[in-house]
């Protein structure tokens, strides 16, 4: 009779073990949680504003050399190392026609040395309006010719990731204008970029060549089929 009940005893207990191993594997596979990707979430940026609405830009007319005048931005470079800029100034040229891109060369100085950094400017349906494209369409850096009379000076607006940059070129640093330089604070106010964020740019000793070590090339990857 003991031994009965001990082989009834042992069936039970294989019963409930093999219940328990079922549960286990039917509960868990319920419960756990699975790792989900992570969605990106891509930044609501608002267009850049430039009021008055900017004119109509005649491109042909922004080409050649440019000097960088002032620069109005909450940048953390700016703001750490402002006070040391460095003499700056881009060459605006176009393939053939200035139809669809502009080619924009910039050279400054870094390391007591001259380099150049290239890039291309994608023209937009809308005056005034290009796209320097970064390695994502959320990186793209949007850009308006705000203000210019082409021969003088030119207010431009650099918007990437919703961060507002300011820029003042002039065609000479001979005859700068207090007007132009009123004009271009005013804008800057109005974009929240007060006198605490304006940093003026040297006059002098620009670079006027560069060493083909510090060509730096940012161009598009279409650029070999323009």
């Amino acid at each position: 009779m003991a031994g009965v009940w001990r082989c009834i005893l042992a069936m039970m207990l294989l019963m409930c073990v093999c219940l328990w191993d079922h549960s286990e594997a039917v509960g868990g596979a319920v419960s756990r949680k699975r790792i989900k990707a992570p969605v990106y979430k891509k930044p609501k940026i608002t267009p850049i504003d430039v009021a008055p609405s900017p004119q109509h830009i005649d491109i042909n007319r922004m080409t050649g050399v440019w000097y960088l005048l002032n620069v109005a931005s909450k940048c953390s470079y700016l703001m750490n190392h402002g006070t040391r800029a460095e003499p700056t100034h881009i060459e605006i040229t176009c393939p053939l026609a200035c139809d669809k891109t502009l080619f924009v060369s910039t050279k400054t100085r870094f390391n007591h040395q001259c380099w150049e950094i290239q890039q291309v400017y994608q023209l937009t349906p809308t005056t005034g309006r290009l796209t320097l494209k970064g390695p994502h369409p959320h990186l793209n850096t949007d850009i308006v010719i705000a203000d210019t009379d082409y021969n003088s000076y030119a207010i431009m607006y650099y918007q990437k990731l919703g961060k507002m940059t300011m820029k003042l070129y002039v065609r000479s640093v001979d005859d700068l204008s207090e007007p132009v330089l009123t004009k271009f604070e005013q804008l800057a106010e109005k974009q929240e970029l007060g006198l605490a964020y304006l940093f003026p740019f040297p006059t002098y000793s620009h670079c006027a060549s560069v060493d083909q070590d510090h060509v730096l090339s940012k161009l598009n990857k279409n650029f070999n089929k323009i």
